[in-house]
């Protein structure tokens, strides 16, 4: 329980956010839940997600608990695990995820990677 309890706002996500501001830029994703619909998705990047608006129901694949998110609180999501969404409230919820961007590191490597994904091989020179 205590694992569930500290993926809402708290301590890590103070450390996460205060370590990073300064360093790399953000994305922000922000979208709409509607009411009796569920969302879900394989989350790209570790992500923080907020709501706005109304209370909604969150799950993910690898813990035990569902989470209800009211408006206004934050949660911690990790790169590579699948979330459940929904809101059954009359109205629907707001939802933004912040993401920080991913650091090139070797961006050589990471073409001559695209460059053999292409299969040159198979093309057939010119006569």
């Amino acid at each position: 329980m205590e694992d569930a309890t500290t993926q809402l706002f708290g301590p890590r996500h103070d450390d996460f956010a205060s370590a990073h501001d300064d360093v790399l830029p953000k994305v922000v994703i922000h979208f709409t839940v509607q009411p009796c619909i569920t969302y879900s998705w394989c989350v790209a990047a570790d992500a923080d997600l907020r709501v706005f608006g109304a209370q909604v129901w969150l799950t993910r694949i690898h813990s035990p608990y569902d989470h209800w998110l009211a408006p206004g609180t934050q949660m911690r999501l990790q790169g590579g695990e699948r979330v459940w969404i929904s809101t059954e409230g009359p109205c629907a919820a707001r939802i933004s995820m912040t993401s920080l961007l991913p650091v090139v590191r070797n961006p050589l490597r990471r073409w001559l990677g695209r460059l053999l994904k292409l299969d040159l091989g198979s093309i057939a020179p010119l006569r």
